[in-house]
């Protein structure tokens, strides 16, 4: 299985910085940087709405990504706390 490359959108970026410690922080780089070796782990689930985006769980928060097949990315576009994570999807 290939690696992907893992990229985040800037607004991703600074929601990771502004999570309330560092190790939570720490644990949502570690669950990212994973993605890029299976873009598809257990647990992660295929969000409806037709965007073709993806989620997974890390605690009380979620990370929502997309995955690139043909060009071997995944494309993090959200990190958030469950409650408001998925809101203007």
């Amino acid at each position: 299985m290939a690696s992907y490359t893992v990229v985040l959108r800037p607004s991703a970026r600074e929601a990771i910085g502004r999570l309330p410690n560092r190790k939570i922080q720490r644990q949502i780089v570690a669950r990212i940087e994973r993605l890029g070796l299976d873009p598809r782990p257990r647990g992660y689930k295929v969000l409806h709405g037709g965007k073709g985006l993806c989620r997974i769980r890390s605690g009380d928060y979620r990370i929502i990504y997309r995955i690139e097949d043909r060009q071997l990315i995944v494309a993090v576009v959200r990190v958030g706390g469950r409650k408001d994570v998925y809101q203007g999807l």
